[in-house]
Order: structure tokens, then sequence, then C-alpha cells
């Protein structure tokens, strides 16, 4: 039915348009110290609109699926289009076109009741509770969320996708022997799909969970590092965080266009010869990315987007009009979060690709220093200056892990730490369980290897 309608509206539109169709749902269970504080159940969706005119885009939603709703986004970003173009018009030709997609959905599924969510995190708070009684406080949390969208435009382009994920989540608290607090939080597998397809019974996070106590154990013995410009080792989850937020940004093609630093670096030197990173669309390295995407919300084929190569930055992440504007291929990076959201240019799946050496070696390599194994946040601007908290980690001292670290932080220059890499660890590792922030939530994965290079660190 809804098929037909949008089909319908936007048949024989003369410009340039975009129909979609989104129902975003949520679900979240948070227990905390066996007390049910949070079971949350949420669904938005509707209808949008985006019609572009001479280099402007009128956009409009209403939170509907009638036929009537339908129409009236559809006129209401055709006129938006009309007075933004007499306002503001900037005299740009057509977007160039673009191959028009046929993306049919490849899975249907029902998700299991909320009572399963709570089930599941009371059977692993109980586990928590019964082998490990010198916790200062637990938490178990169940999240899932899904992206339905439904596409047409005027090109005669066509998709029907969908990406639910489902986590849950672990912290951690203890008492120090000098009365601090320490914590660890760690996502608990996971990834796409539902909920009842990536959890099949509690029993399988209790190996992930007892790896989560025996490092909280370390840490409530831990030190303060030691704070200035130190050799590390970035682990693999440090990494991706580095790729997204330090770099990513700073080579979205809008920030670009707005002043980013990768604006004056296109084609220089930006990293060791040792970092090639690309926001893969749907397929890496042979396999699945974590949170595939085929076709964006601009009707765009999804392609993979070579940032970096060989330490050379060699490309940006682009919607269409700023391939238009560089006179190069769209990515398929335009995606909105909700039904009400217009599309940014927003990273997908962005990694750091593995090199040649073992973490062994690289741990082996360093005389006086740090080998980093966790954060739980981290900041950066388009001039790529960052800022990571670290939760977890470990001193290095004549080639050897030694004592645990309490939380600190590392911060400096992207393209700057970049260039100190010397070594890439062999191995490949994900992350996919939060979303990034930039104007609007998009849920997003990163990735990549363990990196040895020079950091400022934060010490007490």
């Amino acid at each position: 039915m809804l098929n037909d309608l949008l089909k319908k509206h936007i048949s024989g539109i003369p410009e340039h348009a975009e129909l979609r169709a989104q129902i975003n749902t949520n679900r979240g269970v948070s227990i905390v110290s066996g007390n049910l504080v949070s079971n949350v159940r949420s669904q938005s969706s509707g209808v949008c609109a985006r019609v572009y005119k001479n280099g402007v885009w009128g956009f409009a939603a209403k939170g509907e699926y009638t036929d009537e709703a339908i129409s009236d986004v559809l006129t209401a970003a055709r006129n938006n289009a009309d007075f933004l173009n007499t306002h503001a018009g900037r005299g740009k030709p057509p977007l160039v076109p673009v191959q028009p997609p046929f993306n049919p959905l490849k899975r249907d599924y029902v998700d299991v009741p909320q009572s399963a969510y709570i089930d599941f995190c009371r059977e692993l708070d109980d586990y928590i509770t019964n082998k490990y009684k010198n916790l200062a406080s637990r938490t178990v949390i169940a999240r899932a969320d899904s992206m339905e969208t439904l596409l047409y435009t005027s090109e005669g382009g066509y998709s029907h996708a969908i990406m639910p994920r489902a986590y849950i989540y672990v912290v951690l608290s203890a008492e120090t022997p000098d009365g601090d607090t320490v914590e660890l939080f760690e996502p608990i597998g996971g990834g796409e799909g539902y909920f009842d397809e990536l959890y099949k019974s509690p029993e399988d996070c209790h190996k992930e969970i007892d790896k989560l106590y025996e490092e909280l154990m370390q840490k409530r013995e831990g030190i303060f590092p030691n704070a200035g410009l130190r050799d590390v080792v970035l682990d693999a989850t440090l990494a991706g965080m580095l790729a997204h937020e330090a770099v990513g940004h700073t080579v979205e093609a809008d920030l670009v266009m707005a002043g980013s630093v990768a604006s004056k670096t296109l084609g220089r030197e930006v990293a060791s010869d040792k970092i090639t990173m690309i926001d893969f669309a749907h397929t890496a390295l042979g396999k699945p990315v974590p949170l595939p995407v085929y076709v964006d919300d601009e009707g765009t084929p999804c392609e993979d987007a070579v940032l970096i190569k060989d330490g050379i930055l060699v490309g940006y992440m682009h919607n269409r009009e700023s391939a238009m504007y560089y006179d190069v291929k769209p990515t398929g990076n335009a995606r909105a979060h909700k039904f009400s959201d217009e599309p940014l240019i927003r990273m997908r799946n962005t990694a750091i690709l593995p090199g040649k050496d073992k973490l062994s070696d690289m741990i082996a390599s360093i005389d006086n220093g740090y080998y980093l194994t966790r954060t739980q946040n981290g900041q950066a601007d388009t001039t790529g200056e960052f800022m990571f908290g670290i939760t977890m980690g470990y001193e290095i001292k004549n080639g050897k892990l030694g004592r645990a670290l309490r939380d600190t932080t590392i911060s400096g220059v992207a393209f700057e730490m970049l260039k100190t890499v010397d070594m890439v660890s062999d191995d490949m590792v994900w992350s996919s369980s939060g979303y990034c922030g930039k104007k609007q939530l998009m849920p997003v994965s990163m990735g990549g290897p363990a990196i040895k290079c020079k950091v400022n660190i934060g010490g007490r």
C-alpha cells in the first residue's frame, strides 16, 4: 500500500525529488544493582520529501503515512524549493544523475516482547551478583534500535532497507584501597541484527563479563601514568575511535567545504605510509561490515570512500551535491536518522586497515610507555584536535606489560599523531555499539588494528 502511494506521488515530478518513509524503533532496559530503573519502548514514523532546484533544497516532513500526508509533504517541499530559489538561488545546474538503484528489503522480522529484554538482563545481573561479591555497583543494560526506510526518487530509484542493532552493556565498579571508585564499561556481543538473533542465552555473555571483572580488579590496584608525550600502543578499539572522531569528521565533504583542516591537505602526506583509511559501504576485506549501507538516503548506490592511502589524503566522503562541486563520483554518504531529518554527509563504517605487525612485537618494542585498551568517550573538532578518555590500559616497561592504569586522557592533533605511527597490527576489530552525534544521531561503526605511535597522555 505505502509502496504504491509513494510511487504514485513521485511519478512525473519534473524536478529532482525524493520521497522517504521511515520508521525508527528503540528498546531499552536498565538494571542498576538489581533494580529496574529504565524500561523504554518508543517508535517514530512518518514521511518526508526533498526537492532540488538551482542549488537549493526544499524539505518537508509529516508524521503520517496517508495519501494526503504524502501529497502535502511533496507540495510543501516543492514550494519551499521555489521560495528558497527566489531568495537564495545559487544558479547551479541539475544534479549529476546516478544509476537509479533497486534495493528490495532482504529481511523481515518481528522483535521479541519487552519482557525478554528484562529477563535477559536479570539473569546477567544474578550471575554477577552470585559470582562477584566485592563490587561497589553493577549495571546491566539491553538496547535495541532499528531504522527501516522506504525511498523513491524521481529518477526511478527504489530502496527498502532495514538496519536493526542490539547490544548488552555491562558497567562494573569497585572501591580502591585508597577509597576511590573505579569503573569499567563494555558492550557485550551484539551488532547488526535483532536481539534474539544475537543473544541466544545469557551464558554466552559470561566469558566477557568475567574478563571485564578481571580488568576491573587490575584497575582497582592501578596507577596513574606519567603525563607527557609518550610511546604508546593504541588498541584496535581506540584506533577505530581515532579513525571516526579525529580523522573521519575532517574529511566529510560538507565540513571540508566549511574549512576543515582537510580542505588544505588533499594530495598531501597526513600520516605515516603505514596508514590507509577507508569509509566502507557494506563489505570490507571480503567480509560484511557491521552496519552495511547499500543505498543512501539520496538514492545513490553506496561505494567505499578511500580517504587516506599509504599516508596520503586522497579523497573525501560525498553526497551528490558535494560530488558535483568537486567533480567526482558520489560515494553514497548521505544519511538521515529519522523521517524528519534531512540527509547529511555521514560516516558508515570507517576504519584504518590492518598492517603486518604482531601486537606482541609492538609491545616488546617499547622500553617505557603504555598500552591503552579502552575508551568510553572521545571528541574532536574540524582542526583534527582530539581528546579521548582512557578507562583502561597498562604501563610498558622494557617491552613487557606492567601495572594497570587508572582513568586518564590522551590528546593531540590527528594528522600529526598519525605521522608518528611506525607499527600497525595485523588484526582488525570493529565497534558499532554507539551513535555519531553530528547534528543528528546516526548509527555508525568504526574499526581498525592496534597502532604504535606517540601521543600526549594525561597524568593524575
